[in-house]
């Protein structure tokens, strides 16, 4: 397996640029970053913390030693079963240390994995499948993704289902070679083939994403982008963090990027314990915080503000959190506040996108955290403001432009997509979608999306896949799908819908159609039908924007 290598980054502005000044002492922007291929990770973390323990789920515990030893056999099952460099396999998985092992025993094996969402109905994994060119999928044996996982299966390039041991409702696997027990998997003596990885070129991960068009890619995340992303995360947790002593609770899902990496990486890199929570509820994890005592505690908004308000938090003393780091949708003040106010404990906030895997800014781990900004960049990481007009011209401070970013951490591409990613990475820069400034001090704010992804609850909804179920109905002429403001989830997503003249639709009506068609989070929570047409552009394009403003309805 090819040695780590470390990745220089120069900046064209200064090595001592403005937004250095907000780092604690000690910590360096322009340092260089290690890659490597991502399971040196957990090598080192096995090496250095064998007998700490890595996972607690649900009161089971792993130590790291058991989770080396458990990635190894199920490195060596997978190449049983034609697993190398190439290779795809998904993961259709809840938070369950089945993910992190899996996740690590692909990577061994040499192949690639591909995270898909477990709400996803049968339409959208065939989709992502085909488009991925996955060939195994690990599951679980749970009625919810097992049917779907088996009905999928037989529509598309699948060879294989593994499934992994669930509780309560399940069945009995099929006969035939296509349905692969976790028993088979581990069934070894953990020797695997240790294969040749490229960091800079071999993909770790295929994420998918809404990119700059709100239709789902895959981005190409290499071994290089992955593991230079977990190293700019340890050097900018390293004021807090204490290796092999800090226990981190995963909330978040681990099939989405941000946890992907700021919680399983960053964790395993330095020996923290994973708490593995498959789902969110408030009351359960304030139970849960106030039995496990995480040390850190990274999450999306929406979760800050569903245990602030909820009555289970009265009292709650979280003083022996070092830091909660809120991603994945902006951060509102109030909630922020109530949180702290609610716990004794600061929320800091960052920003990152899946194609810089994704982590590119936070607010400083110690120093001052501004309400309202995403922080400023990592070690490594270049942000620059560039003109929306020109997309050239570099932008002075306080300037609002598109915000732009370099480093390592950025993907190699969109899988089979070259123009979609010559359009959104030019000479090395990552056109983010996203509208923004820097502040005198070096903090950058964002103040608009290009993008028209809506974030509810942290995950990306796409309008687009959206309408495109909307419109299978047969009694639909025009929808237009949007997000709006939602004090509890971020945002919410509405539909307006114009019906083909003569015809008549009930919002329950289309609530029904789209069940199986799209997933639970992406239906419609509230929808406007409309005899007039709906607002377009000027070249004939129906308007999110003019509608919005048309029903003076304003976005975050």
């Amino acid at each position: 397996m090819q040695s780590s290598a470390t990745v220089s980054v120069e900046s064209p502005f200064t090595t001592d640029h403005i937004w250095e000044e907000q780092y604690p002492a000690g910590q360096v922007w322009n340092t260089a970053i290690e890659t490597a291929p991502i399971p040196h990770i957990l090598d080192q973390a096995v090496a250095r913390f064998a007998d700490r323990p890595a996972i607690d789920f649900e009161g089971m515990r792993l130590d790291y030693s058991a989770l080396g030893a458990l990635v190894s056999k199920i490195a060596a099952g997978l190449q049983k079963r034609g697993v190398k460099k190439g290779i795809k396999v998904g993961l259709f998985l809840p938070n369950t240390p089945y993910s992190i092992a899996f996740y690590y025993g692909i990577l061994k094996a040499g192949g690639t994995v591909v995270n898909y969402n477990p709400l996803y109905v049968e339409r959208e994994l065939v989709s992502q499948i085909e488009d991925s060119e996955t060939d195994f999928l690990v599951t679980l044996n749970a009625a919810a993704l097992f049917e779907k996982a088996g009905n999928v299966m037989a529509e598309t390039r699948l060879k294989g289902l593994i499934i992994c041991p669930a509780t309560g409702d399940t069945k009995p696997l099929p006969e035939g070679d296509s349905y692969i027990s976790y028993e088979d998997i581990i069934n070894n003596n953990g020797s695997y083939e240790a294969v040749e990885i490229n960091s800079n070129e071999d993909i770790a991960v295929l994420q998918y994403t809404g990119g700059t068009t709100g239709v789902p890619k895959g981005a190409m995340l290499t071994h290089a982008n992955l593991y230079a992303n977990t190293v700019q995360m340890e050097l900018w947790h390293a004021p807090v963090t204490e290796p092999g002593q800090d226990r981190i609770i995963c909330v978040l899902p681990l099939f989405h990027v941000f946890a992907m990496t700021a919680v399983m990486n960053l964790a395993l890199k330095l020996g923290m314990e994973i708490i593995v929570v498959p789902k969110f509820d408030p009351e359960q994890m304030v139970t849960l915080l106030k039995a496990k005592k995480p040390t850190l505690f990274p999450a999306v908004p929406a979760i800050y503000n569903a245990i602030a308000s909820h009555p289970a938090s009265e009292g709650l003393d979280l003083s022996f959190i070092k830091i909660c780091m809120s991603g994945g949708a902006p951060l509102p003040g109030g909630v922020k506040q109530a949180f702290e106010n609610r716990t004794g404990t600061k929320v800091g906030e960052g920003y990152g996108l899946t194609e810089a895997a994704p982590v590119v800014t936070c607010n400083p781990m110690k120093g001052e955290i501004k309400v309202g900004s995403i922080g400023v960049p990592i070690p490594g990481t270049i942000v620059e403001i560039i003109d929306m007009e020109d997309k050239k011209t570099v932008l002075p401070l306080g300037e609002k432009g598109e915000v732009c970013v370099r480093g390592p951490q950025i993907m190699k591409g969109y899988y089979n997509q070259p123009d979609a990613t010559a359009e959104t990475i030019r000479d090395g820069l990552l056109y983010t979608g996203d509208i923004g400034y820097i502040d005198e001090e070096g903090y950058i704010h964002l103040v608009d999306r290009l993008k028209d992804i809506i974030l509810v609850r942290g995950y990306n909804v796409y309008p687009t896949q959206i309408e495109e179920a909307i419109y299978l109905h047969d009694a639909v002429e025009e929808c237009i799908v949007a997000g709006v403001p939602d004090e509890e989830r971020g945002e919410t997503v509405w539909a307006w819908i114009k019906p083909l003249d003569g015809k008549n639709l009930t919002e329950e009506e289309i609530k029904s159609f789209l069940a199986d068609k799209i997933s639970p989070i992406e239906i419609p929570r509230k929808i406007i039908l409309r005899n007039a047409p709906l607002p377009k552009t000027a070249v004939g394009k129906l308007s999110r924007k003019l509608l919005l403003e048309e029903e003076g309805i304003t976005k975050a």
